[in-house]
């Protein structure tokens, strides 16, 4: 971590304390990326309130801050939410959703881990329907739409916002059972998973990427990695760590 990195991660873990502490919760707010929708979560409610915090994708950033604000009010008023319930409070003239947010789905909520000391807090997602009243479970649901909101009640197997039968390149190595220590997401939306930094283009293969996430679900981890960013690791047991990188041109 640089120290201006450092400098920041210390002014915002400050900012969350004292926003617990003012308004009893701090809201941790992500700005779409070109690969990841915006999304928004609730920071103090679970220890303001005993109740669970709330995690809400998809929408304008400062619409879903406003949301769990308006839920925060009601908690304060003696309101409480549960996975399943549906309610017309939030979005004019459309119901929403809470499910309960599975604890595998913890990285999305990383300073609330740092506020918590650990994950074991509940935490509810606030789900919204298309402009037909569709919600993402259901089979009319905007297909267009449908990596706008990740349901982190579901799919603990496999993170990524993509088809489970998206193309992915590797190599024959990998499929054979060697590590995949190198991860590249391209600026054209491409993955490659490769065993070594300098593949061979003769072992190159073409499979679904469920099936490389079924042969290590630690690949799972780089699911937010972002277009033209790569990832890499000395073993399996290590953690990733990652940069931007630049392809060079053919001549």
């Amino acid at each position: 971590m640089t120290d201006e990195h450092e400098k920041h991660d210390q002014e915002t873990k400050d900012l969350i304390i004292a926003n617990v502490e003012k308004y009893g919760c701090h809201l941790a707010m992500f700005e779409a990326t070109g690969h990841l929708p915006a999304f928004v979560y609730s920071i103090g409610l679970f220890k303001a309130y005993g109740h669970p915090e709330i995690i809400c994708f998809g929408l304008d950033i400062n619409l879903m801050a406003t949301l769990i604000n308006d839920a925060k009010a009601q908690i304060q008023a003696g309101k409480s939410f549960s996975a399943g319930e549906r309610s017309v409070d939030f979005l004019k003239g459309f119901d929403v959703q809470f499910i309960e947010v599975n604890k595998a789905f913890a990285s999305y909520l990383g300073y609330a881990g740092w506020f918590y000391g650990n994950f074991e807090f509940p935490v509810l997602q606030l789900v919204w329907p298309d402009k037909e009243r569709h919600f993402p479970w259901d089979a009319d649901f905007n297909a267009k739409w449908k990596f706008k909101q990740p349901l982190l009640d579901r799919n603990t197997d496999f993170w990524f916002y993509e088809e489970r039968n998206v193309c992915a390149y590797t190599t024959k190595q990998a499929l054979e059972g060697d590590p995949i220590l190198f991860v590249y997401h391209n600026i054209d939306g491409d993955w490659q998973f490769h065993t070594s930094e300098e593949p061979q283009i003769n072992d190159g293969k073409l499979v679904a990427l469920q099936e490389l996430v079924k042969l290590d679900p630690t690949l799972n981890k780089v699911y937010h990695l972002a277009y033209g960013w790569c990832a890499w690791r000395d073993s399996v047991d290590d953690n990733w760590e990652y940069e931007q990188f630049e392809f060079e041109e053919e001549e």
